[in-house]
């Protein structure tokens, strides 16, 4: 782990830096932190791509700083991330969360990207279920924490299979989920609930994208990525068997491959 000042913002970053090449920034899910991508780091750190993974605000091992966390001030976070490491492109991923902070990133910082890897998210605002279903979780979290909600997270998260079958990756999906803060969780609750609708900013997106989505994903369903495929020109969309909405920590193998075979076509 690095870690980084950004005094204008109050903030102190958390952040995994491996390998040369490249550099891929990979940007985690709800209610996780950088960790939940230690199954890409050797992979593609070994083809010669430098994988950059921040901890978000509050998240982790980064601090809140003294902005108000939303999925734009995150991409603005990510803009200032890469400044600080002289970094003039990359490419950027993100799965779930991560991937509408990706989206943002793209439409208020396009000159910086070099290529998109969207995994399993959506660009599609709440509607009033889903917004309704985030502040019932802000309630949750309030009543009993923020582990005992990350606790009930799992079954959504991860596929049946992956639930019955590696509990490993259960146990470390659960390590993740359930170390979060009140404060952070809370915040990135109403950054989701609140997010503006990327529908509309697809289309100008110029770079090669990749666009992931696990077999059994029930958060954000294979239909939204075909979705995500038919708005962004000349993108790729790749499905990953046997994996629910953590497509890159359920199935790392095939999500790597398809990531690096992507990667290698546009390094």
């Amino acid at each position: 782990m690095k870690t980084m000042e950004v005094p204008h913002r109050g903030l102190h970053l958390a952040y995994d830096d491996v390998g040369t090449g490249l550099p891929v920034v990979l940007l985690h899910a709800f209610p996780f932190d950088r960790e939940m991508w230690r199954p890409q780091h050797g992979p593609l750190s070994a083809e010669d791509f430098r994988v950059l993974a921040p901890d978000f605000p509050g998240f982790g091992q980064s601090t809140s700083g003294n902005g108000e966390f939303t999925i734009d001030d995150a991409a603005d976070v990510i803009a200032d991330f890469l400044t600080s490491l002289k970094i003039d492109r990359a490419v950027i991923g993100g799965l779930s969360m991560g991937g509408y902070v990706a989206m943002a990133f793209a439409r208020k910082h396009p000159s910086h990207v070099a290529a998109l890897i969207l995994a399993d998210t959506r660009a599609a605002a709440d509607d009033e279920t889903a917004r309704e279903g985030r502040n019932k979780a802000i309630a949750a979290v309030k009543a009993n924490g923020p582990a005992a909600f990350g606790e009930s997270m799992l079954p959504k998260l991860l596929s049946e299979q992956t639930q019955k079958t590696t509990s490993r990756v259960v146990e470390f999906v659960r390590k993740l989920a359930t170390r979060q803060t009140a404060p952070a969780v809370i915040a990135a609750l109403l950054a989701l609930r609140d997010r503006a609708d990327a529908v509309a900013s697809l289309e100008s997106i110029p770079v090669p994208t990749l666009i992931l989505v696990g077999e059994f994903d029930a958060v954000t369903p294979p239909l939204a990525a075909a979705r995500l495929a038919a708005h962004i020109k000349g993108s790729e969309l790749a499905h990953i068997p046997e994996a629910g909405h953590l497509s890159n920590v359920e199935n790392p193998d095939v999500f790597n491959a398809a990531v690096i075979k992507f990667l290698k076509k546009v390094r």
